[in-house]
């Protein structure tokens, strides 16, 4: 159960991370919002940012094996690294329909799932 509530918890801290980092790119297309300083859209990302950390920081602390979770440390990361693709991957085909993923990214994929094969074996 505490591995699935870190991997939950992963997804979404990382559906508002990509959010906060690449959503601006995307939302400057509305007419109000390109009017925004970078200041401004500095500040909104940091307040988009503010639920990743309230979704990332408690999917580390459930998942993190010193504290009980199934995970160490280096599990965690790579686990996080893998989501944070997989988010970004899927938000970038949603909202910019003119980027493509070529075969050089499925080939980065691969050796990413490589990753977690030799991170997580014994």
């Amino acid at each position: 159960m505490k591995a699935l509530s870190t991997i939950g918890l992963l997804i979404l801290s990382n559906s508002f991370m990509t959010l906060a980092w690449y959503g601006h790119l995307k939302f400057a297309e509305w007419k109000w919002f390109s009017k925004l300083s970078l200041v401004s859209i500095v500040l909104l990302s940091w307040g988009i940012a503010l639920f990743e950390y309230a979704f990332q920081v408690p999917a580390n602390r459930i998942g993190f094996s010193s504290n009980g979770g199934p995970f160490s440390l280096v599990q965690l990361k790579v686990i996080q690294e893998v989501i944070t693709l997989i988010v970004f991957s899927v938000f970038t085909l949603i909202a910019f329909k003119d980027e493509t993923l070529r075969i050089n990214h499925l080939i980065g994929f691969i050796f990413l799932i490589l990753a977690v094969y030799f991170i997580f074996k014994k």
